[in-house]
């Protein structure tokens, strides 16, 4: 991307340490701004594609043991993230939950930052790590999340300009930050798949955690006797293996040829996160015609249309999970849901319209700063 006055771009993003819907919008920010460094509060390039490995990526002194025990030392981010000298750089684009937005500029700089949602673990949202229910940890936990709550509000106030990914993120940061944010869907790529009639599995996919309540579904297909392609891994990657019947498949990890491929077959998608902050999984199944059943929270009531895209459940139990699938089980045999039709809704969420907003929003932004300026 070609800006006038051609400024100096840095990119800070909280940390590179896996390959998820964050890592993938920082990656098309990066198309936008190819020749910017990135820094970020941890570097593991073993777990991510070629295209970081051949950034010039910035990282604290302390990255070996930050990579180690990065839960452990989550509350040295905020110093890390300050200490970050940004002073040749005219234009700070961050990416991330909690450290990013927090880097020091000055009234000569423009910062935008693209905020993923208010930090989950500070705000009693569920997390993949069980940290906070450690009882010898619980109290000094509590006081130290206090402490980072004022901070996290502190410093939302940095940027000059905040961008979210779904208008659930967007209520988050009114509430927790008192301050406005203009949705870009995060970028998913939707187009060029080809339509494939389903066979008789379903899917879920994601980091196998237990806040995603991966569990009840496995649990589900064991006693309805059907077919489930387990795509991931993750902490609970064991637990599930042991509870699973033999009608459930796991894949691990795969690429996202792989994935598609899965996805493209699959007869349908379930979805049992609740309070997703997006969802990019969801969206990925639609582009293939594919139904979902989603938990009724969070970012899958702005990317799927009830009865055409698939269907809601509403409480996180096996119960009430089971009495919807078997209800969505029922209307795919119909062929009550068109996957033409989902596979078409679905390109509002494609890359090429992030790319546009995101390039046309951070265009204005500096166009407006540097007249200012003068």
């Amino acid at each position: 991307m070609k800006l006038k006055n051609d400024p100096k771009v840095a990119l800070i993003h909280d940390y590179l340490n896996q390959y998820g819907g964050a890592e993938k919008t920082l990656e098309k920010i990066m198309e936008i701004f190819p020749d910017a460094p990135i820094y970020t509060g941890i570097f593991a390039p073993e777990k991510l594609p070629a295209t970081f490995k051949n950034k010039r990526i910035y990282t604290p002194g302390m990255n070996k043991i930050f990579k180690r025990f990065p839960k452990l030392f989550t509350f040295l981010m905020a110093k890390r993230f300050e200490d970050f000298d940004l002073r040749n750089y005219d234009l700070i684009i961050s990416d991330g939950t909690a450290w990013a937005k927090s880097v020091l500029t000055t009234p000569d700089q423009l910062h935008i930052s693209y905020i993923h949602t208010p930090p989950r673990f500070l705000y009693k949202y569920s997390t993949e790590s069980n940290l906070r229910r450690n009882i010898i940890l619980k109290i000094p936990l509590m006081y130290l999340d206090f402490q980072l709550r004022l901070w996290d509000f502190a410093v939302s106030k940095r940027p000059d300009f905040l961008l979210c990914n779904s208008k659930e993120v967007q209520k988050r940061i009114k509430k927790f930050y008192k301050r406005d944010a203009k949705v870009i869907y995060p970028p998913v790529k939707t187009s060029g798949f080809k339509l494939q009639d389903p066979k008789e599995y379903y899917v879920i996919s994601g980091r196998l955690s237990s806040y995603k309540n991966f569990d009840l579904v496995v649990q589900m297909f064991n006693n309805l006797n059907k077919e489930l392609i387990v795509i991931g891994t993750g902490l609970e990657e064991k637990n599930l293996k042991e509870i699973a019947n033999k009608n459930i498949k796991f894949t691990g990890r795969i690429s996202d040829e792989e994935l598609h491929e899965i996805l493209s077959f699959a007869k349908g998608y379930i979805f049992p996160v609740k309070d997703e902050d997006f969802g990019i999984a969801p969206v990925e199944a639609l582009a293939h015609g594919v139904p979902v059943l989603a938990h009724r929270s969070g970012g899958p009531l702005e990317t799927i249309v009830e009865n055409e895209d698939g269907l809601f459940f509403n409480e996180v139990n096996l119960n009430c999970l089971t009495e919807k699938f078997i209800e969505f089980d029922k209307k795919i045999s119909e062929k009550f849901f068109s996957r033409h039709e989902i596979s078409l809704r679905s390109q509002k969420f494609d890359e090429k319209n992030f790319t546009k907003l995101f390039t046309e929003f951070v265009s204005e932004k500096w166009d407006k700063f540097t007249k200012e300026a003068k």
